[in-house]
């Protein structure tokens, strides 16, 4: 397991928790932490014994609050490609993973680390979370998946009141808009986010990998290369042991016991 500079990750029955720890930089994203959340998210999909991930930050202010503005000024044409890049790859890497990943959003959760937020299956925010895209404010735009995904989660209209203002909203109007799937008390969102994950990990890990494909690459086609994606997963879990347990515990009443094939 690798040590990172700017990141923990633990290991505990099945879950890996990432947490971003930069606390007295509110956890920004500098590019070297975009490159160890980019190896970490490379090791864990490759870690079979880790079913699925929360993604949190440190201290009690912020999850993300945005990227590393001194980094950016320094940014150029070329750079500025780069940098957005650099970031787009890791999280849609995260994004494609193939396994649950749910965000607890225990603060500030702006700019780069808003969109690190969307990149996350779920999200889970405390009642102290704040969530912006205030790119705008600096002259640019969000370079890290911003404008393509949160369109696609609370729609087009909403999306672009954040992104066009900047203003950052509560996790009370995220979970109104769809944003945050749950808000919790801020002692409690670490034990939510794994009661949830656990959830979900009772089910078969492969229906979850196809469920995720499903979902994700349904978003980029129309809706019949969709539908025969989806028959197409279902026909192939039909061949997998899991299948046959689950339906087997099913019928003799039991809690059915997954192998992941």
């Amino acid at each position: 397991m690798t040590d990172y500079s700017n990141l923990r990750v633990e290991r505990q029955d099945g879950r890996a928790t990432v947490t971003v720890t930069r606390p007295d930089k509110l956890n920004a994203l500098n590019a070297a932490t975009v490159a160890e959340l980019d190896a970490a998210f490379r090791e864990l999909e490759a870690d079979s014994q880790v079913r699925g991930v929360i993604i949190t930050g440190e201290g009690t202010k912020a999850f993300v609050a945005g990227a590393d503005i001194g980094e950016l000024a320094k940014m150029g044409p070329i750079t500025g490609i780069d940098v957005s890049r650099q970031g787009s790859d890791a999280f849609r890497r995260l994004e494609r993973m193939g396994k649950p990943v749910i965000a607890a959003v225990n603060g500030y959760a702006l700019g780069g680390g808003m969109e690190l937020a969307l990149a996350c299956h779920l999200r889970i925010a405390s009642e102290n979370a704040r969530f912006g895209l205030p790119e705008v404010k600096l002259g640019i735009i969000p370079g890290y998946g911003g404008t393509v995904r949160l369109p696609r989660i609370v729609g087009r209209g909403r999306a672009l009141e954040m992104i066009l203002t900047g203003e950052m909203i509560t996790a009370a109007r995220a979970q109104e808009i769809g944003l945050a799937n749950r808000v919790v008390p801020h002692d409690q969102l670490i034990a939510e986010a794994e009661k949830l994950l656990d959830t979900i990990l009772k089910n078969g890990p492969v229906a979850l990998r196809f469920a995720l494909d499903a979902v994700d690459r349904s978003l980029e086609t129309g809706i019949e290369e969709g539908l025969g994606l989806e028959s197409h997963l279902f026909g192939l879990l039909a061949s997998t042991e899991d299948m046959k347990e689950g339906m087997a515990a099913f019928l003799e009443k039991r809690p059915a016991n997954f192998a992941g094939r």
